[in-house]
């Protein structure tokens, strides 16, 4: 028998349909599977397991009566603490920020409260959420189940650590340069970063993308059926497209897959990553792909610049900042932010123009294939306590070669587990796809969630 906690979204809905298990139970169960991991673990902001109770006990009244309220009517879920929900605070991971609860929903904690998600709390983020990493001035340190000394990744590093540990199947996490998928890699689970403006934001920016973290595709899926909902508070959202979220696997056979393992900036991709992916890519050809390699369209000065873009960016928020707030900032941030601050008008303009340099580069690259595969992470996990892989702050990007251009390109793109490292740590898979091909990435990844061959047994909070 699965535990109940261990148990999918799609699992636990059958379940009350068929009223051979109620929202109440779940929700029991995941609390107390939190209370085991989150003493050691340190994934969540604000729970509100007394809110989360309640709510099961409507929904498990809604599914008496055979009347449930929407589509994830009484399935447990986080909810990254960037994301608003009302009348909490969004401290976005620092101790700088006035605490004041937010005044509404966020479309996407709107969407999945509409749908009858049970929310249990909030998950960490590192501060402004510009580190790969469990590190926060705000959050204590959050770690990574399969491995306490190790790093759950970021910037959506509570969300990460959430899925893996079983604190319920459903999770939101944010992504600008690779937030939902590294720590999707390095947390061994399944996410989607979408389209640009296919999930509303609230607010927008260049590259902004709100994803489901999940262990299984499909769970993905059905959060994106809510999530992607029109809101008028996002200004780049997508128009509403009917799309079958729930749609079979697509088998590769006849497709054109790329593979592409040098970013051409950046940190090199370890032995056991570069052969893990290197096995990945071999099952797709098995399977009557045609897989052929891509080439670096990368370069270290496109990886600089944008770097430098993002230095600035923070550094006018973080010098509005009082010098009381600006000392309580995580030490590595501030120095990084301090980067942006004397950068001449001129070469942000040059970081506007490169932005839009990756953007035809990554377009120009991968447009000719179906679906590229590639590492999330040219490397895997690392220690607790570190900001970043490099742990350099002049290098703080070296590890994002493979994701960011995503973001910028606008292109969906998904981590999935394939592999473990001698030691254990997860290696994720990511799988790009064209524009507005959310659905055929969700499709390919259920294909190779069905051929990728056993995984390893979730972890377990450690004994008391």
């Amino acid at each position: 028998m699965t535990a109940l906690h261990d148990m999918t979204a799609g699992e636990l809905l059958a379940a009350y349909k068929s009223k051979s298990l109620s929202p109440v139970e779940a929700t029991d169960a995941v609390i107390a599977r939190i209370e085991a991991w989150e003493p050691k673990l340190k994934a969540l902001y604000a729970p509100d397991f007394e809110g989360a109770r309640k709510a099961a006990k409507a929904s498990e009244a809604r599914w008496q009566k055979g009347a449930p309220q929407g589509a994830l009517d009484g399935v447990p879920i986080t909810i990254k603490e960037n994301i608003a929900t009302k009348g909490v605070p969004v401290p976005l991971g620092t101790a700088a920020t006035e605490l004041v609860p937010a005044a509404a929903d966020a479309p996407a904690a709107a969407r999945v409260r509409e749908a009858g998600a049970i929310i249990l709390a909030k998950t960490t983020m590192p501060d402004y959420g510009m580190l790969s990493s469990g590190r926060s001035s705000f959050h204590p340190l959050t770690r990574n189940p399969w491995n306490l000394a190790w790093n759950p990744g970021g910037s959506s590093a509570g969300a990460g650590a959430s899925a893996a540990a079983g604190y319920g199947p459903l999770h939101l996490g944010t992504d600008i340069g690779g937030s939902v998928r590294l720590p999707a890699s390095w947390n061994g689970i399944f996410t989607l970063k979408p389209s640009l403006g296919r999930v509303p934001v609230d607010p927008p920016f260049f590259g902004r993308a709100i994803g489901p973290m999940t262990r299984a595709v499909a769970d993905s899926c059905l959060l994106m059926a809510e999530l992607s909902k029109p809101d008028w508070r996002d200004h780049m959202n997508l128009p509403p497209a009917d799309i079958d979220w729930n749609a079979g696997p697509l088998e590769p056979k006849g497709l054109r897959i790329g593979l592409h393992m040098d970013a051409g900036c950046g940190m090199p991709v370890e032995p056991e990553t570069k052969a893990a992916i290197e096995a990945a890519a071999k099952l797709f050809a098995a399977a009557g792909a045609h897989v052929e390699p891509v080439a670096p369209f990368m370069t270290p000065a496109m990886l600089d610049l944008q770097d430098t873009f993002w230095r600035v960016r923070s550094w006018v928020d973080f010098s509005a900042l009082s010098h009381a707030r600006q000392a309580k900032v995580l030490p590595f941030i501030a120095d990084w932010c301090r980067a942006g601050a004397d950068v001449s008008g001129p070469m942000v303009i040059r970081g506007v123009n490169n932005y839009m340099a990756i953007r035809a580069a990554t377009v120009k690259a991968t447009q000719p294939f179906d679906y590229v595969l590639s590492p999330t992470s040219p490397v895997p996990t690392f220690p607790a306590e570190w900001e970043m892989p490099s742990n350099d702050v002049n290098r703080a990007m070296d590890h994002i070669g493979f994701t960011m251009p995503y973001n910028m390109s606008e292109q969906p793109a998904a981590s999935i587990n394939c592999a473990y490292t001698k030691e254990g740590k997860p290696i994720g898979l990511q799988i790009s796809g064209r524009r507005f091909d959310d659905s055929g990435v969700l499709r390919i990844s259920k294909w190779f969630e069905s051929v990728r061959g056993a995984q390893k047994k979730w972890p377990e909070p450690p004994t008391p």
